[in-house]
């Protein structure tokens, strides 16, 4: 077994671990203090959003303050390891998965114990876009890939997180495409090189672009989930636009630590479960790109595993090991 399939199974494994039991009175009783929420990218993301949406609606329920703290940067590393090295109960990690997903095939050692984070809630799926500038004078996904063929080694591009560098990057070499991708510390930054040019595509989640598509600084060309866009109708999604292999659909969840009791994780999940329900928290989330898909940590662990599987298949079929 290649070290990347060994740290995959570790991965997996550290993430299936469960809380302590407690009783559902000591549930009752969190939060005794104020709750911090890490949020893995920058103010404007998706994640930042829905993060500070449930913020407002669980500082009213729990009767503590909920704070938003960013911690960009690192495909989540810089937030994983705050996180864990807070070693307090109040201390709660939001993030989408495919921030760090990918790190068992693009590290060969994880720089932080994946045991230590435990699955307390799904929360919601992020759309994400695929995005060019309008002096690049494509319209479809087929497009832009004949400019790269035909301008080999001469465009550059950037995606939001470590599963889709892997995703991409694994379609390009496959294609035996040239294109080189650009890494920046933030998921918002990338947007002003690409209405300026320096760039030639960014994939990202829709929360980042739909304000400068709208804005005509960028031209949304396709979506890379499953399913179009509620808010984009008319927007294919990168199979129906002929590209299946650059298929990824956002996961975004909440995390504790792996010594949480059981009973908290379910009063936190169901609370969010909750919140979720209020037609303007889930209106809200819609228009940023967002489904809600509120779930109990089975249902968080259940879907990881998934894209985690959908990712080794990838890479397997490629084969690839990026770097």
């Amino acid at each position: 077994m290649t070290r990347f399939g060994k740290a995959l199974i570790a991965f997996a494994t550290g993430l299936a671990a469960a809380g302590s039991l407690a009783s559902p009175s000591e549930a009752q009783s969190w939060p005794q203090r104020p709750v911090r929420f890490i949020v893995s990218l920058g103010p404007g993301s998706g994640a930042d959003i829905g993060a500070r949406l449930l913020a407002d609606r669980l500082t009213t329920k729990w009767k503590q303050p909920v704070v938003v703290e960013n911690r960009p940067g690192g495909d989540a590393v810089i937030a994983i390891n705050a996180f864990i090295g807070a070693k307090d109960d109040h201390t709660l990690l939001y993030t989408p998965t495919s921030s760090f997903t990918a790190h068992p095939f693009q590290m060969a050692k994880l720089p932080y114990d994946p045991a230590e984070l435990g699955p307390i809630a799904r929360i919601s799926n992020t759309l994400v876009g695929f995005v060019v500038p309008p002096s690049l004078k494509v319209d479809t996904v087929k497009q832009f890939v004949d400019e790269v063929r035909a301008q080999p080694g001469k465009l550059n591009y950037s995606t939001a997180t470590g599963m889709t560098d892997v995703i991409f990057d694994g379609y390009f070499q496959s294609a035996k495409l040239t294109i080189t991708r650009v890494p920046y510390r933030d998921v918002v930054a990338p947007l002003t090189d690409l209405g300026e040019g320096r760039i030639q595509a960014y994939i990202g989640a829709l929360a980042i672009v739909q304000p400068h598509v709208q804005a005509g600084r960028v031209k949304l060309i396709a979506v890379t989930n499953s399913q179009r866009a509620p808010t984009q109708p008319d927007m294919p999604t990168v199979t129906q636009a002929g590209f299946p292999a650059m298929t990824f659909d956002g996961l975004i969840g909440l995390f504790g630590p792996r010594d949480l009791p059981a009973a908290v994780r379910d009063r936190i999940a169901s609370d969010i479960k909750e919140a979720v329900a209020d037609p303007a928290v889930a209106s809200r989330l819609n228009a940023t790109g967002q489904i809600a898909s509120p779930g109990t940590a089975a249902d968080f662990r259940a879907s990881m595993e998934k894209q985690r599987a959908s990712l080794a298949a990838i890479v397997k079929q490629l084969g690839i090991t990026p770097q």
